[in-house]
Formats: C-alpha cells, structure tokens, sequence
C-alpha cells in the first residue's frame, strides 16, 4: 500500500470515529455522520481501502478506544447497535465497488452505489439488533417498533446523506485521480 492510501485510509478512520460524536438526537437509536464518512470512504477510496478505514475504526474501538457512539470495548458487539457498524464495513466495500467500476462514475453511478450501502447497513444493522434485543437481552422488540425506530426515524436523513456523498464524491473523484496519474494541483 502506498503512503498516499495509507494518509486517505488514516484520514477515513478519524473522520468516521469523529463523525460518531456528531448526534442527532432520535428515539432509541442515535443518529450520527458515521454513514456520510463511511460512504464517502467507499465512493473515493473503492471498496478495498474504503472497507479497509472502516475495518481500522472498528478495531480501534474493540481494543478499547472509546470512539464508538456509546464507548468502545469488546463487549460493544453485544449492543444491539453493532450490526450497523458491521453494515458500514459491509456497505462501504459494496458502495466502493459499484461506484469505481468505472474510472469516471456518473452522478447517477455514485448516488446507487450509495443506496446499496445503505441498504446493506439496514438490512444488517436492524437484523442484528433484532438478535440482541430477542435473544440476548431478552428485551424484545415487535416488527412494528423494530421498523419505526431502526428504519423510518432514520433513513430520511441518511437519504439526504446519500445525495450529498453523490454529490461530494462527484467533484472529488476527478481531483484524486488526477493526483494519482502525477499531476499537481
């Protein structure tokens, strides 16, 4: 891995564990800019390196830092959250690979790559917090509950942050492959 991937891969893990920190407040489940920053990794570094910075957020946090959005700690995995953290690596390498199958990705491209992601984030994520609540807490959860708090409260604003990696990644894409062919900006 060249250094450059290696400073886009280092800058993708801060900015995801930074965007665990930016809240917005929603019942049950917090809503933060983890998925703006996980998809931007998976539309600008590919599937590879953009699976990669996720991967290295999550070990990070595993091993104790607590930069998840309610900690850190090996035991975070028995949060009915983790599936979504799960789904961001999951999705940021599936984002990554249908949005840089081609060297200059459309709009249109970009913005599906991103609904992929984010369908593989809620798929994963409200099955695995399904698991946890049912058999692991024992708390339970009804499919009505389950859907209005782990899907409905969530996905406009993630559909917003959809559009608006589309966009990002859009005019950043042609700047980090002109860096990479040599040429100076």
């Amino acid at each position: 891995m060249k250094t450059k991937d290696l400073a886009l891969v280092a800058l993708f893990t801060a900015l995801t564990a930074a965007g665990a920190f930016i809240r917005i407040p929603i019942p049950v489940m917090p809503f933060t800019l983890q998925f703006l920053f996980t998809t931007l990794a998976g539309l600008l570094l590919g599937g590879k390196l953009g699976a990669i910075s996720v991967l290295c957020y999550l070990i990070l946090a595993l091993i104790g830092l607590p930069i998840f959005t309610g900690g850190g700690g090996v035991f975070y995995v028995l949060q009915p959250t983790f599936g979504y953290l799960v789904g961001f690596l999951v999705g940021t390498f599936f984002t990554g690979v249908v949005a840089r199958k081609v060297e200059s990705p459309s709009f249109l491209r970009l913005l599906a790559a991103c609904f992929l992601g984010l369908l593989i984030v809620y798929v994963l994520g409200i099955a695995y917090y399904w698991v946890i609540c049912t058999f692991y807490t024992q708390t339970g959860i009804g499919i009505k509950a389950l859907f209005l708090y782990c899907f409905v409260l969530a996905v406009p604003g993630d559909i917003f942050l959809c559009f608006l990696s589309a966009i990002v990644a859009k005019r950043l894409i042609p700047v980090l492959c002109k860096r990479k062919s040599g040429v100076n900006l």
